[in-house]
């Protein structure tokens, strides 16, 4: 039997996802990934959702961020073309930025790596007291795909998007709420009474004009790409780094739950 990665709710003009690995802390795996792809599309196609909220199976995680055991490494320049050009995040990321009304991230505990890409991809943010947000892929040999890094620079700014990346370092949510990482910080028994609210405020505004202005502010930001030559140059620094030794000690480590030790190749 398939397991079902998502979990989908309608109320009026608001639609819930929620992610629905608690056992994993709601890592996304690429079939999970693809899986929010097609939701989507198919709630964009029924047209009778206005807002999304999108939220962690149980109190611990948002998201633990994109399932560590699922990268691939040693690829051949085939994988690695294979794996850019069908990336399951580019996917599902790339189905809840384009979702063309506005999607609230309900952030009810950790949101690390690609599940705080995830966050950032939203329109809105509201996280728990307790909640922690974190791009550590510096900690485990990664170099991040040049749109995520854009689109952090996008949220918090340049300065605060080069310390999130050079240092790895988990935020608390009020630490998040200063760099503008989220809107609001509430009390978690607080958190989902306050997320419907704002979501029922946004669907009961006239939905012509929510989507356009989506549409308005996704294209603002589409002027945003890297020369093909840049391009050609980041690629190969990631391929190396998706072959290299400190990739896989970084992978050990995470598992072990021990501190890396970094050789540079």
């Amino acid at each position: 039997m398939e397991e079902k990665f998502l979990l989908t709710e309608k109320k009026e003009r608001i639609c819930t996802i929620t992610l629905n690995r608690p056992e994993r802390r709601n890592a996304l795996a690429p079939l999970m990934l693809f899986q929010l792809a097609d939701t989507l599309t198919r709630i964009k196609e029924e047209g009778e959702v206005y807002c999304l909220v999108i939220r962690g199976a149980g109190e611990t995680a948002f998201s633990s961020g994109y399932d560590i055991s699922a990268i691939p490494t040693n690829m051949t320049p085939e994988m690695a073309e294979a794996f850019r050009t069908k990336n399951p995040l580019q996917a599902g990321l790339g189905a809840v930025t384009d979702f063309p009304y506005p999607v609230i991230a309900m952030i009810n505990g950790h949101a690390f790596g690609a599940g705080c890409e995830l966050a950032m991809c939203c329109d809105i943010r509201i996280a728990a007291e307790g909640a922690r947000l974190s791009m550590p892929p510096a900690k485990l040999g990664v170099i991040y795909h040049s749109s995520g890094i854009f689109r952090f620079i996008n949220v918090v700014g340049l300065a605060n998007a080069k310390e999130m990346f050079f240092t790895g370092r988990a935020y608390e949510a009020s630490r998040a709420r200063e760099m503008g990482l989220v809107h609001y910080v509430v009390p978690a028994d607080r958190l989902s009474s306050f997320t419907y609210e704002v979501a029922q405020e946004i669907s009961e505004n006239a939905p012509l004009s929510l989507r356009g202005l989506k549409v308005i502010f996704n294209k603002c930001l589409q002027y945003q790409k890297i020369d093909p030559q840049d391009d050609q140059e980041i690629e190969a620094l990631r391929d190396r780094a998706f072959n290299s030794e400190d990739l896989k000690e970084g992978q050990r480590a995470f598992q072990e739950k021990r501190k890396p030790v970094f050789k540079g190749r």
